[in-house]
């Protein structure tokens, strides 16, 4: 009978405690404090609100347009957000989620402004497929405070007369630096269809600009 082949312990190698432990995801500050929020903890909550106040009202006033409604309906979003808050997968940005409440409750109030067969308005054609190009440039600088002035002032009303769609996606682009993932999650809607209306919606500002011989 053949005896069995031993080896020695100590030629054999074994991989550390670490190497074997499960790889552990670190998560972000806001997921951190949603967690505790989502525990009960209302001043994790509230350093949340701290942090995202300004997105909030920012797009809520882009889409309303009037500060006091903006104000209610941010008040409003956090409320919600609030009794939500253990809904929230701490594996997704937090962005995305908060600003989701705060769109969805601006379109009911801007639906109950408008009549039931006019509704299909509040949007342009969620059309995909727009060249993803970036147009070039934003304009010549301005030679002058005053002409910055009127840019700035002709852009914020064309940006008003904008579809809401349009608005969104600019206000969350442009202002609070969304990517188009992000901003795709907080419109659930794809991420083309993102950059076909941030496509169209500079080219009707870039139209504007040059109706008012800002830009040639």
């Amino acid at each position: 009978m053949v005896g069995a082949t031993t080896f020695p312990i100590s030629t054999l190698s074994f991989p550390a405690l670490a190497e074997v432990q499960p790889q552990v995801t670190e998560l972000n500050p806001d997921a951190l404090l949603a967690r505790a929020a989502a525990r009960g903890d209302r001043a994790a909550f509230s350093r949340l609100v701290d942090l995202h106040r300004r997105a909030v009202y920012g797009l809520a006033f882009r889409l309303l347009r009037e500060p006091e409604e903006a104000r209610d309906a941010a008040q409003e979003t956090f409320v919600r957000a609030w009794g939500a808050i253990g809904t929230y997968d701490a594996a997704q940005p937090f962005a995305p989620w908060i600003l989701r409440i705060a769109r969805n409750h601006a379109l009911d109030q801007l639906r109950r402004r408008v009549p039931a067969g006019r509704q299909v308005a509040l949007d342009a054609e969620p059309e995909d497929g727009a060249p993803a190009t970036e147009l070039a440039g934003d304009g010549p600088a301005a030679d002058t405070l005053m002409e910055h002035a009127q840019i700035r002032a002709t852009l914020e009303a064309a940006v008003a007369a904008l579809p809401v769609n349009y608005r969104e996606v600019i206000q969350l682009f442009h202002v609070e630096q969304l990517s188009y993932k992000e901003i795709a999650e907080t419109l659930d809607v794809p991420m083309g269809t993102v950059m076909t209306w941030l496509h169209r919606a500079r080219g009707k500002l870039r139209a504007t600009l040059v109706e008012q011989g800002l830009e040639g």
